[in-house]
């Protein structure tokens, strides 16, 4: 007999007390994984926009590499005039 009380007992116990605890545990589990979810669709979206935002950079590599190209080839215009100037002014007698 002292069994069966004892046995209902822990059952009252867990039911008035394990489970709402349980239960109050496992929604805070649940609010737990969906804001995550919400940060990580967030984090996504934000991620997205940064990857946007930053794919022109190797058309800018590009870009950086063709003027300095359009340099070297402006230096040696430049001195290539300057060299016509100065057989032109030999020829012509001006100084």
């Amino acid at each position: 007999m002292v069994v069966y009380v004892i046995w209902w007992i822990t059952l009252i116990v867990a039911v008035v007390v394990v489970l709402p605890l349980a239960v109050y545990l496992l929604h805070r589990a649940l609010n737990a994984a969906r804001q995550i979810e919400r940060y990580a669709a967030r984090s996504l979206e934000a991620g997205l926009g940064i990857a946007g935002n930053t794919e022109n950079i190797s058309a800018l590599e590009g870009t950086i590499s063709t003027a300095t190209g359009i340099l070297e080839s402006a230096r040696s215009i430049e001195e290539r005039t300057g060299a016509i100037q100065e057989v032109f002014e030999t020829r012509t007698g001006r100084r």
